[in-house]
Formats: structure tokens, sequence, C-alpha cells
């Protein structure tokens, strides 16, 4: 390959060559816990290792994968330190709920997120992505810059309200992103005494800072189920049959308590909201580096908006846009870390005579921005490649070995429904603009729940 058509490889930390000491272990995983991981963690199937004295093992062989995420699923818990950190901010929201709260949560919540219904939301999201859209007339007239970043979290809010809650969030999107931002860095990061195990009840000095947001988010939450409440009591018939409803309809003995409802409708605000708009953002970064590959999906949504009306065809329709949306997710995946915890021993054979032994209690590491990145499993992992995921490469791709949304039985339960929004808003946006960097685009992958872009996504917008 010529070096005029190399593919761009976008920034990421270099892998560590030497193992860090437990004090560069604390600042690293407090600032910045992707520039932790070594070279081994890139090359080796599996790897056991100590942090902090602790068991642990990477995983990045597919079929250890689905042995400790699905075939043995049962016996593995939830790891301590992602408990200590999630749950200050999500409680008993369906991602970190255990045990008898989450089956009732998630058999409760299935329903609305069947690809049959997701397909329903098809028209709202296709409203609200022309209606963003239309802010950015007078950007692409002038050729302004603005953080995309930013812009893909007030979209995805936009949608995801309409969608889910018909609109009838209290309060608007205007400080939104700015609050989630503030959320993820200060309650949404590892704290030294995670590492440390020390009881929830210690405090933690970092997420002191973000209480007073937190307790804004739970507010918020608190009056949209108190507005919707009393509107389900006073005119039934005008009270929308969406997913808050429906929530609110689970109260009682044998469903879920008021308390576990606001927590799921925490989780879907911020955390199912906040995984599509990273990833938009990194997928017109990427293409806005990736001219070849842009001029593919520019083709294909023009020929796709002219032909088919539709936005229910779209996912289907479009698999360049498609592609570059799950390649931008395989580089910078949204969740970029899977823990777990054994709680039984366990054993897996690898079919060539290795044999893996997992004690009880030792933590295992399911990392897809290790995985996504393996230089056994994938063809020049650091660069960026749609056509990858084009339908007629998909088969060489192991469904262990990418995992944007997890797998399993805690597979995240609006994939459908975010595949759909990131197709017909990408179909949308780049109908009608372009999307290119300037000098002071220059993201840093970091991770804060999610593989946010430090520095923002500052990019210029023009007509097409």
């Amino acid at each position: 390959m010529s070096a005029s058509l190399a593919p761009f490889v976008p920034p990421a930390p270099v892998p560590r060559t030497t193992p860090p000491s437990r004090l560069e272990i604390i600042r690293t995983v407090m600032h910045n816990p992707l520039e932790l991981w070594g070279e081994p963690s890139f090359r080796l199937q599996w790897m056991k290792t100590k942090f902090f004295n602790e068991r642990t093992l990477i995983v990045n062989h597919p079929g250890l994968v689905r042995h400790v995420l699905v075939d043995n699923a049962k016996n593995y818990r939830m790891a301590t330190i992602r408990q200590l950190i999630l749950r200050p901010i999500l409680r008993d929201g369906l991602l970190t709920a255990e045990g008898e709260t989450w089956r009732r949560s998630r058999k409760a919540m299935a329903p609305v997120f069947t690809p049959r219904h997701a397909r329903g939301f098809a028209e709202q999201m296709l409203t609200q992505s022309n209606a963003f859209a239309s802010r950015y007339e007078a950007a692409a007239e002038s050729g302004e810059v603005r953080d995309i970043a930013v812009d893909m979290t007030e979209l995805t809010f936009d949608i995801l309200s309409a969608t889910l809650f018909s609109g009838q969030v209290a309060g608007t999107e205007a400080e939104f992103a700015g609050d989630i931002e503030k959320l993820l860095s200060t309650m949404g990061r590892v704290d030294p005494m995670d590492l440390l195990k020390a009881p929830a009840w210690v405090p933690r000095i970092r997420r002191l800072f973000g209480r007073r947001v937190l307790e804004k988010f739970r507010n918020i939450v608190k009056q949209t189920m108190a507005d919707r409440q009393s509107l389900m009591k006073t005119d039934p018939e005008a009270a929308p049959e969406d997913f808050l409803t429906l929530l609110i309809g689970l109260h009682g003995p044998d469903g879920l308590t008021f308390d576990e409802i606001e927590d799921n409708i925490i989780t879907f605000i911020g955390a199912g909201h906040e995984t599509t708009a990273r990833a938009l953002g990194w997928t017109l970064y990427c293409l806005a580096n990736s001219p070849s590959d842009r001029a593919e999906v520019e083709a294909e949504v023009d020929r796709v908006l002219a032909t088919e009306p539709d936005p229910v065809k779209w996912l289907e329709a479009m698999p360049w846009t498609r592609a570059a949306f799950e390649e931008a997710m395989r580089l910078y995946p949204p969740a970029p870390s899977i823990n777990r915890a054994a709680i039984a021993d366990d054993t897996w054979e690898d079919g060539k005579g290795e044999t893996v032994t997992i004690e009880a209690g030792t933590t295992v590491l399911v990392m897809p921005w290790t995985l996504h990145r393996h230089t056994l499993l994938w063809d020049r992992p650091e660069a960026f490649i749609p056509s990858r995921f084009l339908p007629e490469n998909r088969g060489s791709i192991d469904r262990f070995q990418y995992l944007p949304f997890g797998v399993g039985p805690r597979i995240c339960i609006g994939a459908t429904f975010a595949l759909q929004e990131a197709v017909i808003a990408m179909g949308v946006l780049l109908s009608k603009y372009r999307f290119d960097c300037v000098a002071e685009t220059r993201p840093w992958p970091v991770q804060k729940l999610t593989t946010q872009p430090e520095g923002g996504l500052p990019m210029r917008i023009s007509r097409r």
C-alpha cells in the first residue's frame, strides 16, 4: 500500500514496554486508565497478573471471553472496583443492579428495546436529527468551528428525550453536555480508595466535587417522574405510552420500587445516551481524516436519502455508514472495560492443549480497548479501516472479539436502538454538511466511564 493510500491512524496511547510502579498505577488510573496497558496486553491471548495484590486475569481470547461472559456467566459477578465507581451514580440502574433486582428490571424493560420496537422510534429519530441539523445552517454559512463532542451529546439527548420520554424530561439540553462532563470527570473516575477496595462509606475526594451535579440530575428525574405521575392520574388518556410511562406502571410489590425506577431513568439519560454521543463524535473525526472513506459514506448517504424516505430501512441500506460507526467503536469503544470477579474456581481449555485456571475471587478483565486493538485478532489494528465491517467482510470477525455493546446476559439492552440512532443521525448530518478538522483538533482518548476526547472535537462545518 502506497503512503498516499495509507489508512488513518487516530491518536491512542503507545502500549507500555515496562511495568509501572504502584505509584505510577495510581496516577495513571486516576488520570486515564487507557494509558496503563502494556504491550503484552495487545499481544497475548490471556495473561495473569497482580493488581494491588489482587489476582487479575486479562482476557483477549474470544473463546475465553465467551466462557466468562456467556457459557459460565453465572460464575462471574460484577467486580468490586466497577461497582465502587458506578453504584454511587446509578445505584440500582440496569448497569449496576445484580441478582433479583437486575432480573426484574431487565425483564420489565426488554419489550421496549426489541428490534421491532426500536424500529418504531425511527421517525422520531429522523425528526430530531433534522431539527438539530437546522442549527448548523448559520455555522456552515460562516465556516464556524464547533465542538462536535458537545454537539453530539446534545443531539443524542434530544433523541433520547423525544423517543423514550416523549420530550417530557424536566429541564432542557442547554446545560446538559456540561453537566454530563462534570459528572463523569468527578463521579465517573477511579479514586485511590477504589484501588484499595475501601468500603463505600469511605469518602472519595474526587467525587465530593460531583455530588452537586449528581443531585441536580436526581432532582431532574424526580420532577420528570412527578410530572408524569400527575398526568397519569389526572388525564390518563393524555399520558404518552412511552418508556417513562412503562417504568412508572411497573411500580408495585411485584415490580419496581420508585427508587429503582429513578435509578433506571438516570441510567438511560446519562449512560444510555453518552455512549452513542461519544461514538458519533469519534466517527465524524475519523471520517474527516480519511477522505476516501468519507467519500464512500457521503455517496451512500446521498443515494439512500434520494431513493428511500423510510428511515427504518436506513440501517440495512447504509452499510458503509454503519461500518464507519462500528469501526470508530472498535478504535474507541464507548465502554472500554468489562470487569467481572470469579465466584468459584473455574477452568477453561482452548482446544489446543492449553488450560486456564481461574481461582475464586480472581478479577477478570475483558477489555474492549485491548481486545479491539489486539495484534492476533485484527489486521492493522491501530488503523481506521471501515471496510472491515462491510457485510462481505464481517464473517472474518469472531463474535467475541468485538464487544462495543458487551455480550451475554448483560449485553447492552439498547444496542439496536443505538445503531439505528447513529445511522439516521449520520445520514441527516452528512447529507447536508461536511465536518473538517482544524489546527486545534487534537483529541486524546481518555477513559471516564466512556472513551472521551480530551480537548474536545473542534471541527469546521461547511455545506456539501
